[in-house]
């Protein structure tokens, strides 16, 4: 066996299939960034909308609770399929990455609104009902005294989650998208060893979640000093 990954190392770091591999890299941290980017601004909007006490907005207050509830309850791989499913017959031509990261964003948004919404609710009450004694509106009430202090408490673990999620893009290789997994089943395809096939892909997945970790582990530690 290792003589087999010795002959094999020149031809399989070649130029064109890091190429290969660096390209299916970027689409997994394209799916990740972007989909939960997005993610987090949507759930942020929607945590917001769950704090609110308007009557008029209870129907929407609603609606963003059963989205929450039931896309927290759906595996990803079929979250893929029902989008891809539902844009294919609207947009005919749509990519696979384009499916695979509308999918991302649905799901980091029921998430990260939780996320959020807990970091919301951390806020002592004893200053929301100062800031309403003050007559702060809403808006006010929650630029100037909720998010400042609930940043604490939301961005560690919406950066674990975003760490998380990227192990979890390997289910889009169900759909053909050709990112680290799929890459890695390519490669092993074309002959090349096993070991060496996924081992350069469990590399590249460590070269993508350890700096986000540790980044993560620092914002905790600065945002528990602060």
């Amino acid at each position: 066996m290792f003589e087999r990954l010795v002959q094999e190392a020149p031809q399989f770091f070649g130029y064109h299939n890091l190429v290969f591999i660096g390209q299916a890299m970027g689409r997994t941290l394209w799916m990740t960034l972007i989909g939960c980017g997005v993610g987090f601004v949507c759930g942020l909007f929607i945590a917001i909308i769950r704090q609110t006490q308007t009557r008029i907005l209870m129907p929407v207050r609603l609606l963003v609770i059963v989205y929450v509830e039931f896309f927290r309850r759906i595996p990803f791989l079929v979250i893929l399929f029902i989008v891809l499913f539902a844009i294919e017959p609207l947009i005919p031509g749509t990519s696979l990455l384009g499916i695979a990261t509308v999918s991302v964003c649905l799901l980091s948004t029921a998430f990260l609104s939780e996320v959020i919404r807990s970091g919301l609710e951390s806020v002592p009450r004893q200053q929301i009902e100062g800031a309403a004694t003050l007559n702060f509106s809403f808006i006010q009430m929650m630029s100037m005294v909720i998010l400042p202090q609930s940043w604490r408490v939301i961005l560690p673990p919406a950066a674990a989650f975003i760490v998380m999620f990227i192990k979890d893009t390997s289910l889009a290789s169900q759909l053909g998208v050709i990112e680290l997994t799929f890459a890695g089943k390519m490669l092993v395809n074309r002959g090349f060893s096993p070991i060496l096939g996924f081992g350069a892909i469990l590399l590249c997945y460590f070269m993508l979640s350890y700096p986000l970790s540790r980044f993560a582990a620092y914002l905790e530690k600065r945002l528990e000093s602060s």
